[in-house]
């Protein structure tokens, strides 16, 4: 049986026990869920990043089909050269160009990715780690106090029981030796003083349990209620906007793609108009302009009547079969035709077919047809006229280093200048003469009244031959032989202007007009830029004259007309 005190102390203690707002029980099942929600925003994270780690390879995705593209475009896409005119081509070449443009839409839906997307994601996965970290850091130290204080009322709890526990041993002492009447005093003196002083322990036991049992529902109470609802609410709002950052990289992600759709769109509009410019009648055009050859057709072959010299046994009035004009052109009744005779009025015009040409000459393309011979030699004219102009470029800009070198002699030595001077001269006489030759030979294709083309070199037409500088009055033409075979035109050249003679001229060479100061002359061909100047005198004789040696006014309607002083 336990006494009255011994019975007060367990009632208190159930008492302490059923007031006690959390078991350990409960504290761990808390617990739990803390881990539950550190677990729940580590997935997060690892969410975001996967994300992030998906738009890294749908933005290489981009990178590698752009430059695929780019170097599809390369291929395909080669130096035009100037004979492709088809529209079909220049078509194909623009919807490459809108493809490379297409190409460049998709790197910049790249970039966007990249900086918008992606780079935004990492830096916010930094960021978010770090707060994560900082709050379950809180989380944890709010549980380790909690735990200090739990572990504190527990081993004061537990104390209090031992103290409680000697007390009631060291009561049931005393009373037993209280009743035994063979107890001497003094031993029950000592086990009543013992049951005092466990008795004191007890009380002080208690008064400290119940200390540390009300500090602990006070810091449990703050846990639960203050700092852990603290630490959930931060947690709970860093996962919604790691939530609402998802959201918006979405969107981001969308509009990387949304935003270059109008470029794309007229990208694709570009080939579309690209195929409608396809034009078959024009590529049909440049086709025949480019291979026609100038050749009229073949004529018809006459009949030849083997059969004249024939017996007939028909009437005298038998009408032959036999145009009369064919029979008077094949001679007398019973003459046998020549058929070299017949042959020689058609072999002109087949010589294409039935006359093997001549071994081609490379130089003036006399193996082309005479459409392509024209454009060929006109080709090279324009070439070579340019390589002119350069070389006269060059002659002019040393002779203005060489003015230069003359007025200030320290700056470079003129004489240094000459040989290379020399060197341009020379490389504009073989040009001027090289165009001469194939604008000879351009003139050689003479087109007909009737629109046929003729390669007799017994039409040629010769065009003056292109000089240097006119030289200056006392002074010789270099070559005496640059005016031969000038003025073998049947046709006269319509004038264009007349001209009067400030100086004499002597005109010595051949192909040169002798003219005499004041003396008015025609003119029938400008000055192409050699300084010589074609013209005719009252009596017909024409020849070229220096530029710088006449003053010239041409007519108004002449085309190019200009007046040199």
């Amino acid at each position: 049986m336990f006494g009255p005190f011994t019975f007060a102390l367990l009632l208190f203690s159930c008492l302490l026990n059923l007031l006690s707002p959390l078991s350990l029980s409960t504290f761990l099942h808390l617990q739990d869920q803390f881990d539950n929600l550190e677990k729940h925003t580590q997935w997060g994270i690892d969410f975001l990043e996967r994300y992030a780690k998906f738009v890294k390879e749908r933005l290489e995705i981009e990178q590698n089909y752009a430059k695929q593209l780019r170097n599809l475009v390369k291929k395909y896409c080669p130096k035009r050269s100037k004979d492709e005119e088809f529209t079909s081509c220049l078509s194909f070449y623009s919807i490459l160009n809108e493809l490379n443009d297409y190409a460049g839409q998709r790197e910049i839906v790249a970039e966007e990715m990249g900086h918008k997307v992606y780079g935004e994601l990492m830096r916010y996965s930094q960021d978010l780690k770090g707060e994560r970290k900082h709050h379950l850091q809180e989380g944890r130290k709010a549980q380790q106090y909690l735990d200090q204080c739990w572990k504190q009322m527990d081993n004061s709890k537990r104390k209090f029981e031992r103290e409680c526990k000697e007390a009631e041993k060291s009561q049931m002492t005393y009373e037993r030796l209280d009743n035994d009447i063979n107890a001497t005093k003094s031993e029950v003196e000592k086990a009543k003083a013992q049951y005092y002083l466990r008795t004191h322990t007890a009380d002080e036991s208690k008064n400290e349990y119940a200390a540390q049992l009300q500090n602990f529902n006070a810091e449990q109470w703050k846990h639960f209620n203050n700092a852990i609802p603290h630490i959930f609410k931060n947690l709970q709002d860093m996962d919604q906007r790691r939530t609402v950052k998802l959201g918006e990289t979405y969107r981001s992600f969308a509009e990387a793609e949304r935003r270059v759709i109008p470029i794309i769109s007229k990208c694709l509009e570009g080939m579309v108009s690209a195929a409608k410019a396809v034009d078959d009648r024009r590529d049909s055009g440049i086709v025949v302009e480019s291979f026609k050859s100038g050749f009229e057709p073949p004529g018809d072959f006459p009949f030849e009547d083997f059969s004249q010299n024939l017996s007939r046994t028909g009437s005298d009035g038998t009408i032959s079969n036999t145009p009369k004009g064919e029979r008077d052109r094949d001679g007398p009744p019973g003459s046998r035709p020549d058929p070299k005779h017949a042959m020689s009025k058609t072999k002109n015009k087949l010589w294409l077919f039935g006359k093997k040409p001549k071994a081609p000459s490379l130089e003036d393309f006399s193996h082309l047809p005479p459409e392509q011979r024209r454009k060929r030699l006109q080709q090279r004219i324009d070439e070579l006229s340019k390589e002119l102009q350069k070389e006269m470029d060059q002659r002019d800009a040393l002779n203005k280093m060489k003015d230069v070198y003359e007025k200030n002699p320290q700056m470079g030595d003129p004489s240094s200048l000459q040989p290379k001077i020399s060197e341009t001269i020379c490389n504009m006489e073989k040009l001027r003469s090289e165009i001469h030759k194939n604008e000879n030979s351009f003139l050689t294709v003479v087109i007909s009244p009737e629109g046929s083309y003729t390669d007799d070199t017994s039409q040629e037409h010769h065009t003056p031959h292109h000089r240097s500088n006119p030289p200056q009055p006392g002074q010789p033409i270099s070559d005496p032989h640059e005016f031969d075979d000038e003025f073998d035109d049947d046709d006269p050249l319509p004038v264009i202007g007349h001209c009067k003679a400030l100086y004499s001229f002597d005109g010595q060479n051949e192909g040169t007009l002798v003219m005499a100061e004041d003396e008015v002359l025609y003119i029938i061909e400008e000055d192409k830029g050699d300084g010589w100047t074609r013209a005719r005198k009252q009596s017909g004789e024409e020849g070229y004259v220096p530029t710088s040696y006449v003053e010239i006014t041409l007519e108004k309607n002449s085309k190019g007309a200009v007046t040199y002083i």
